[in-house]
């Protein structure tokens, strides 16, 4: 059942979810980078996917992700609050990973089949507010181009995002979200994903439903966003935490997110 009223917060039950980065990763400021593969708890990941025809769902039994305990019953997740830090002036941010593919070679031109659907970790089922992000899995020479095709959040195939030329050649972390065709709004499904001009790197692909974001207004700075803050965004049993780091420097610094999840 789901939760609709404070005193439903109050009686809940919690956990909480422990995220601290111990190594950090050189960066560009402004640019949003994966911290998914450095060293912390729960420690490193690797960041290839590991699966370019199809594709995974990604879930928290994957390494370098945060478990979440299962739930009672019937019950339904929520992110209740949220304390955040870092060591620089940085965004942080917090995304359900809901599809990966990769690592996609810098000449890729793959046609997937046999996806595998994301849509139980979606509220409502509902593909709207989806994002399709890039994440540059080893370093780039040259100006790479991409282009992702997919199913749009009605079930239109065959659109196409906007071709990305990256303007310089993308280092190991560096995340770029793809604008959707004009008129969509989320991703059901991706088709097909084709990249050029470069000449040497690998990246991923993600599919990705935001859950949260804070400001780290300067160098070990933080904040609490309790439930008024959070929005009380739905999480699930199974939800794959990723977090990026979107640094005012060049360093994504040791951020901590310790993110209180209820469920009832």
């Amino acid at each position: 059942m789901a939760i609709t009223t404070l005193d439903g917060i109050i009686a809940a039950l919690e956990q909480t979810v422990i995220f601290n980065k111990t190594a950090s990763r050189t960066s560009v400021a402004a640019i949003p980078f994966s911290i998914f593969d450095l060293a912390g708890m729960p420690g490193a990941g690797t960041l290839a996917v590991g699966n370019t025809a199809a594709g995974i769902v990604p879930t928290d039994a994957l390494a370098g992700t945060p478990t979440i305990n299962a739930f009672s019953g019937a019950n339904i997740g929520y992110i209740s609050k949220v304390d955040f830090s870092n060591t620089v002036a940085s965004r942080l941010i917090v995304y359900d990973r809901l599809f990966s593919a990769g690592a996609y070679a810098f000449n890729a031109a793959v046609t997937l089949a046999s996806q595998p659907s994301y849509s139980a970790r979606l509220p409502n089922t509902d593909y709207k507010g989806l994002e399709l992000w890039l994440e540059c899995v080893a370093a780039f020479t040259g100006n790479q181009t991409i282009v992702v095709t997919y199913t749009n959040q009605d079930g239109t195939t065959g659109r196409t995002t906007g071709t990305i030329a990256t303007g310089i050649a993308p280092t190991t972390g560096r995340m770029l979200r793809l604008n959707l065709q004009a008129g969509d709004t989320g991703i059901q499904k991706i088709e097909s994903v084709t990249s050029s001009v470069a000449t040497v790197g690998t990246f991923n692909v993600h599919v990705m439903r935001k859950l949260w974001s804070g400001r780290v207004k300067f160098a070990n700075d933080g904040d609490i966003h309790e439930f008024t803050k959070t929005g009380m965004p739905q999480v699930f049993a199974d939800s794959c935490l990723f977090y990026i780091v979107n640094a005012d420097s060049t360093s994504t610094g040791l951020p901590t997110i310790d993110i209180d999840i209820v469920n009832g």
